[in-house]
């Protein structure tokens, strides 16, 4: 088998068992299968920009370009490679390695699962997410509220809809941490207390004292909330990061890159850009370290 088989088969068959509601039954043990280590093999062939090219540089990702996985239960579009999607040229925004927009059924959802050494964020756009791990935390999450877990040396968890009557919308982002095995953690928290109109504002960050949560990786998290016509600009925190945007609601203009619902934006080697909306718009800008390690 062929380097490009191999991390093809990869794909395919080291993710989708995180699909499967309780298939894997819970234990206090590190999981055999590393999620890091398996993500690692999957970026052979990946979309990491050249670092020796100073200039701007860009990438778009139209929403009706992702891959998309309908089980029933669990409606998935990825932004990037993972699970029967395979796309050599989408399999990460450098440390950026995971960003599912999920769809979950009525009284659906995942099974205990295993995860190591990966940073995991989860954020709800609709309807009641209840999350239950090894440890110990039973928590629901909703829309104005941030996830973050620390899979560190190992945790097992489920997520399921809570409600039986309509559907949970969330997204779930996977990013490289910048430190292996390191105790697990969880953390949630209502981010409506720091949001501000018209202005971007922070979400997550690598600080435990700065707003919003905090996760083992140089990255930051801004969300905004655009009214039609008006502009927010962004500064990049670290010059050796990129900034992968994605348009929530609306339809927004990034440098003179209009962008619509659900569209994906990468720029790096830049210092800053202006969002302008076209209409009411909601928009996350991830903001991550472009090489891996």
């Amino acid at each position: 088998m062929d380097r490009k088989e191999f991390i093809k088969k990869s794909v395919i068959t080291g993710i989708s068992a995180s699909l499967v509601p309780g298939m894997i039954k819970a234990k206090n043990v590190k999981p055999k299968k590393s999620t890091f280590d398996q993500m690692m093999k999957q970026v052979g062939f990946n979309h990491l920009p050249n670092q020796e090219n100073k200039t701007m540089n860009t990438i778009l990702h139209k929403a009706d370009t992702r891959g998309r996985a309908n089980h029933g239960w669990l409606d998935s579009h990825h932004s990037f490679s993972f699970a029967n999607y395979y796309n050599p040229d989408r399999m990460n925004f450098g440390v950026l390695r995971v960003l599912n927009d999920d769809v979950v059924a009525q009284g659906r959802g995942f099974g205990t699962h295993p995860h190591d050494n990966m940073e995991i964020i989860s954020i709800p756009l609709s309807g009641d997410l209840e999350h239950k791990d090894s440890m110990g935390n039973v928590t629901v999450i909703k829309e104005g509220d941030i996830q973050v877990m620390s899979a560190g040396t190992g945790v097992y968890h489920s997520e399921f809809n809570k409600n039986k009557d309509k559907e949970v919308r969330f997204l779930q982002i996977w990013l490289f941490p910048n430190q292996q095995n390191v105790e697990p953690r969880y953390d949630q928290i209502s981010i409506t207390d720091v949001e501000k109109k018209n202005e971007f504002y922070q979400i997550l960050s690598p600080s435990k004292e700065d707003d919003g949560v905090w996760i083992h990786q140089n990255a930051w998290f801004h969300m905004g909330k655009l009214d039609s016509g008006k502009t927010a600009s962004y500064s990049f925190k670290d010059k050796d990061n990129g900034v992968y945007a994605f348009v929530l609601e609306g339809d927004v203009s990034i440098n003179g890159q209009e962008l619509n619902r659900r569209d994906g934006y990468g720029m790096w080697n830049m210092d800053q850009f202006e969002v302008e909306a076209q209409s009411d718009a909601k928009v996350l800008l991830m903001e991550v370290p472009m090489k891996l390690g």
